[in-house]
């Protein structure tokens, strides 16, 4: 069955390893009969701070809150051109890919500024004007899913369980969990290429293979399991339940029991 899928990607070099992964699942996910958008942010010139300029038309021109601003071009269609056509993307998408390198244990800039500016309120937080109700697994966005591909400058051993710089999955947590799976997508496990600034010729070759045997699990794949606000595990809405993930604390504890050590490492 075709579907729609948004690549949103950011990195600025046009031969870059992250240029060349978005050809290969463009082309990949083509071939499977699927119609593939892109967002290339530094191409686009895509303004990466979220501030006054947003909101040309204020609810409150005395004081700037930006979740009342928000809301409030949202709802009255008056948010700048280049975040509703952004959103327009995003909403038609039964998939999105984030595709960039791992610049100080997060996303670049420009790519957290466009989380900042499209994801607005009343669309990816504040659904349907009940505040914290729908989150964690409800939301504008439920249904879709998400995927990170991660370009990584170091080897994999530092991203192990006991690697230095600690578990991939877990210093993405912010992203899949607090970014993706918050407004209701359905987040894969990470794809990562890792020693990316060193890969040679072959090196190259092996990571677009393996990145488009990845693409054709893309509707296929096991979201990780994040436990949904909605679920019962958070009776109110806050903390887990007395019973749920019993002598667990932190990330770890709220993802389901039975992920694979590749989802969410402790």
């Amino acid at each position: 069955m075709q579907k729609n899928i948004l690549i949103v990607h950011a990195q600025p070099e046009p031969t870059s390893l992250n240029r060349q992964l978005v050809d290969v699942a463009e082309q990949a996910l083509c071939e499977q009969g699927h119609v593939v958008l892109q967002s290339d942010l530094y191409a686009m010139g895509w303004k990466a701070v979220f501030d006054a300029h947003d909101f040309p038309v204020r609810a409150d021109p005395e004081r700037l809150c930006f979740i009342r601003e928000s809301g409030h071009a949202y709802q009255h269609g008056l948010q700048t051109m280049d975040v509703a056509a952004e959103q327009e993307k995003l909403l038609a998408a039964d998939a999105v890919i984030l595709q960039f390198p791992l610049w100080w244990f997060g996303m670049p800039a420009i790519l957290k500024g466009w989380v900042d500016r499209v994801f607005a309120y009343g669309l990816a937080y504040g659904y349907q004007g009940a505040g914290n109700r729908y989150r964690y697994g409800d939301g504008g966005f439920k249904g879709k899913r998400a995927l990170l591909s991660v370009t990584v400058g170091g080897p994999a051993e530092d991203y192990s369980p006991r690697g230095i710089n600690g578990p991939l999955e877990q210093l993405l947590f912010p992203i899949t969990h607090g970014t993706l799976f918050y407004p209701g997508m359905h987040v894969l496990p990470t794809h990562a290429v890792f020693g990316a600034g060193r890969l040679d010729a072959q090196g190259v070759a092996q990571a677009k293979a393996v990145w488009r045997a990845r693409l054709e699990r893309l509707f296929e794949d096991r979201p990780i399991p994040f436990r949904s606000q909605n679920g019962g595990d958070y009776p109110d809405g806050h903390l887990l339940a007395d019973g749920v993930a019993v002598g667990q604390s932190g990330l770890s504890a709220h993802v389901a029991s039975d992920a694979s050590p590749g989802q969410m490492q402790a």
